[in-house]
């Protein structure tokens, strides 16, 4: 168990794989401070100098009553709270990093090229005997009524 264990590590389609993995998070890390250090702060500005993050709805107040300057407070005071503003963020994350997704596959797709049309199968043959063109179905030659192999 431990010999098919090692040899199924060190396919490389495992060690391929653990690289995307590892590459992917890195990635998505990227795209986070993208989305949260840089897009979303000028976005922010832009209507009225608001922070996404904090964005949130309270369900219920905890031991401090409401109304709460920024989510941190509202978590510090034990409030129930819907934090739509880091969905927000996390949903541009997605679109940002499926786009560079889409893009660099679009980009390996075309380096790679189009594939070769591959020819159709042939719809006739050759008679070994009399070389007519018979269908390649054909168990006997319709022109000298040799029989042929398949």
């Amino acid at each position: 168990m431990l010999k098919e264990f090692r040899e199924f590590v060190l396919r490389g389609n495992v060690a391929d794989m653990a690289v995307g993995i590892i590459i992917g998070s890195a990635f998505g890390a990227i795209v986070n401070t993208l989305v949260s250090d840089v897009l979303m702060p000028p976005l922010g500005l832009l209507i009225g100098g608001i922070d996404f993050s904090n964005f949130y709805l309270v369900l219920k107040d905890g031991s401090a009553p409401g109304p709460y300057a920024a989510l941190a407070d509202a978590k510090a005071a034990g409030a129930v709270t819907v934090n739509y503003g880091i969905f927000l963020n996390a949903l541009i994350s997605f679109l940002i990093m499926a786009f560079a997704v889409f893009m660099l596959i679009k980009s390996l797709t075309s380096l790679r090229g189009k594939p070769e049309p591959s020819a159709p199968a042939p719809a006739v043959k050759e008679c070994p005997y009399c070389c007519s063109a018979i269908p390649v179905k054909a168990s006997r030659c319709p022109d000298c009524t040799s029989r042929l192999e398949k």
